[in-house]
């Protein structure tokens, strides 16, 4: 993309000025290069602005308040000084007051500004870079006043510099200090060596800092950037299963009966329930306990076989009540200060009656019958995958109307089962119709797939992904993995770390025992700001079908699975205090609450990680044992810089899981003893640092 010179005259070095904008002023006028061509770059070189996603042709994602760096490379010819600053551009086509950049390594030509989203919508931002010429005579004037070369000149020079940069100042906002400075220049009676220093006074310098003198201003075209609530990025998810939320009586739960849990859900801390697809349920070919292909009158079926003679994706469960029922849960939700993310899989089982209405919709055999959805080695005989290119416009009408039917009974958050099963052009179009009139609504990519497919489409509009945080678990698994997820990747994916899933229990789960559930749950609640379990979690269940394996023995996905929550919680055999914590220290933590700060710090000891995130005053560091079985000992070194503090400095650490405060320093020494002592989450404290995490909770 090539810059834009922006002039209303052919620019010449000693002419072309363009004083810095007062906040919410006017933009210098676009314009080409003098000979009227195009050209590859401007007049001042702006080049590979990021964050970029697909050369511009999607916007970069941020949520309201989320801060993040835009950079770009900028130079020119010679030794002048140049600079830079970042333009947003609101939905409405407002220009804000610009950010100024500065150069991230002296000598590299890159330059870097760290903004914060507005309000949601599509913005965009720009890079402006421009000649800096009081910076540049204010280099040769302090190499030659003191040499004595032509100092009439050079301080004549200075003094014409800094009129015009007054005239570029506002009334009341320094303009005095910069005229003054010039007629110190001009002051024959006053040494050379006093005239130049009173021209670079602190007063003098902030003002020019403000409102620069700026020649040959070239911008780069603009970018977009979408801002989205923050939700997009922010809140933690329980997801559950109504119909195992029954009584004695009646063991098949229904809304009501799913209703009385969600006031637990809420006390533990989480924004967000999420239920498994809440449709009839298929009869035919209908999976029995454990997977198996042989069926009883009482299974109760996998709520992902979707559809029956009672109705398909837009209709309810009769055995969990009416669509009013439905709605007095999501209402009841909405009291606690929870959101419903509902599951939409896009599949059908054979009873469906999309399966008689639209045959094309279907993937057809030879012999004329359907063909059932497949993963190897996974076989799913009771559903049916769509075909999409028989009809994609079709398809694209029905499931929009769909979405919108939930939308309409108060789910703003949809998880999407099986995206990348699906052709992504399919999602872009859905998505971008559903987003175009409800901004709000949220879609949560479930794609355990290739990288690429993954990347795409949440760069085509999904707002949150799952990831490959489950099969991350040691330490250098998990360094390289957040550097990736926190880098560039963060323009365009948000990511959401489920512990686990009704289809994914970890060795590490199996394994390691209640340890290892702590253990992944301060990750995952503390790396990403994102974060979810699945019901169950908080009571450690870890028995698996199979030897090797990762499905559970006795899944939920295939039968009933009631637990008796207060017995459990008497007994003590729950984590449920931890979690409870955790999700209490994000909310008290705007640290937490972003992805991009992330750091990791050296430690000793490749079983402990210790990172770091930062936002404004508050800065999080945590440590964990990766190891569920020892304890483990390890001394931490912080790069202290990263947590905004002098190498030298020794500050209180106030853990948020236990109370306690330490001293810690550049260089110190941890015990983390699995079951007792997991990990630590310290809040950094300084003498003007408030600490507004609470009581401990465990």
């Amino acid at each position: 993309m090539p810059a834009r010179h922006h002039s209303s005259a052919p620019p010449t070095p000693s002419t072309e000025a363009v004083p810095a904008r007062p906040a919410g002023g006017g933009r210098p006028t676009p314009g080409r290069p003098p000979s009227d061509e195009a050209t590859a770059v401007g007049r001042i070189p702006v080049l590979d602005v990021r964050p970029v996603v697909q050369h511009g042709r999607r916007p970069a994602k941020a949520v309201t308040g989320e801060s993040f760096e835009i950079s770009a490379t900028v130079f020119r010819e010679g030794h002048d000084a140049v600079a830079a600053n970042v333009v947003l551009t609101d939905p409405q086509g407002r220009p804000g007051p610009w950010t100024p950049m500065r150069e991230l390594a002296p000598g590299t030509d890159r330059w870097g500004a760290t903004v914060t989203a507005g309000d949601p919508g599509l913005w965009t931002y720009t890079v402006e870079a421009w000649s800096d010429p009081v910076t540049t005579w204010r280099h040769h004037a302090q190499i030659k006043i003191p040499a004595g070369i032509d100092t009439g000149l050079v301080l004549e020079e200075g003094a014409r510099l800094y009129e015009r940069a007054a005239a570029g100042v506002p009334d009341g906002e320094g303009r005095r200090e910069v005229l003054a400075a010039a007629g110190a220049l001009r002051d024959g009676s006053r040494p050379a060596a006093s005239r130049l220093a009173a021209a670079l006074t602190p007063e003098v310098d902030a003002v020019l800092a403000r409102h620069p003198l700026r020649e040959l201003v070239t911008s780069s075209d603009p970018l977009p950037l979408l801002v989205e609530r923050e939700r997009a990025l922010y809140g933690a998810w329980y997801e559950f299963f109504p119909r195992s939320e029954g009584t004695p009586d009646q063991p098949h739960g229904t809304f009501r009966t799913a209703a009385r849990r969600l006031p637990a859900i809420a006390a533990m801390g989480f924004d967000v329930v999420y239920l498994p697809p809440i449709h009839p349920i298929g009869t035919t070919h209908r999976k029995g306990r454990n997977n198996s292909l042989s069926a009883t009158p009482d299974d109760v079926g996998v709520p992902w076989a979707i559809g029956s003679p009672e109705g398909g994706h837009d209709a309810v469960h009769p055995a969990l009540g009416t669509l009013d029922d439905f709605d007095r849960f999501v209402a009841r939700a909405r009291e606690l200060g929870l959101e419903i993310a509902l599951d939409f899989a896009l599949q059908c089982s054979p009873d469906h009656p999309w399966v008689d209405k639209h045959p094309e919709w279907f993937h057809h055999r030879p012999d004329g019958t359907i063909a059932y959805a497949e993963n190897p080695p996974k076989k799913y005989q009771d559903i049916y995958p769509i075909a999409f290119d028989a009809d994609m416009d079709g398809l694209v009408t029905e499931t929009t109307r769909v979405l919108r039917h939930w939308m309409a009974h108060g789910v703003r958050i949809f998880r999407v089962d099986n995206p990348h099963t699906k052709p992504v052009v399919f999602w872009e179009r859905v998505i971008a119709g559903i987003n175009r009139t409800d901004p709000d609504v949220i879609f949560l990519a479930e794609a355990f797939t290739r990288p690429a497919m993954m990347h795409t489409l949440a760069q085509i509009g999904f707002q949150q992904s799952y990831t490959y945080f489950t099969w991350r678990n040691t330490k250098q698994e998990l360094t390289d993995y957040l550097t990736e997820l926190t880098g560039e990747a963060a323009a365009w994916m948000r990511p959401n770390f489920f512990a686990n899933t009704p289809d994914i229990l970890h060795a590490y789960l199996q394994h390691g025992g209640r340890p290892a559930f702590e253990t992944r749950a301060v990750l995952a609640a503390t790396l990403s700001p994102a974060w979810g379990i699945y019901s169950g979690y908080e009571l450690c269940e870890n028995t698996p079908l199979r030897e090797g394996g990762e499905e559970y023995l006795d899944s939920e996905k295939y039968q009933l699975k009631p637990r008796d929550w207060e017995t459990a919680e008497r007994e003590g055999r729950t984590i449920t205090p931890l979690i409870t914590r955790l999700n209490t220290i994000r909310r008290n933590s705007p640290a937490l609450r972003q992805l991009r700060d992330l750091h990791f710090h050296h430690v000793d000891n490749d079983q402990v990680i210790a990172y770091s995130k930062r936002k404004g005053s508050n800065t999080v560091l945590v440590v964990v044992n990766l190891d569920p079985h020892h304890t483990q000992e390890a001394t931490v070194s912080l790069d202290m810089p990263q947590l905004g503090l002098d190498w030298h400095e020794s500050v209180p650490v106030h853990d948020e899981l236990t109370g306690e405060t330490y001293h810690w320093g550049r260089a110190s020494y941890v015990r983390l003893e699995p079951g007792r002592r997991p990990a630590h989450v310290f809040t950094v404290l300084r003498p003007s640092t408030p600490h507004t995490g609470g009581s401990p909770a465990i």
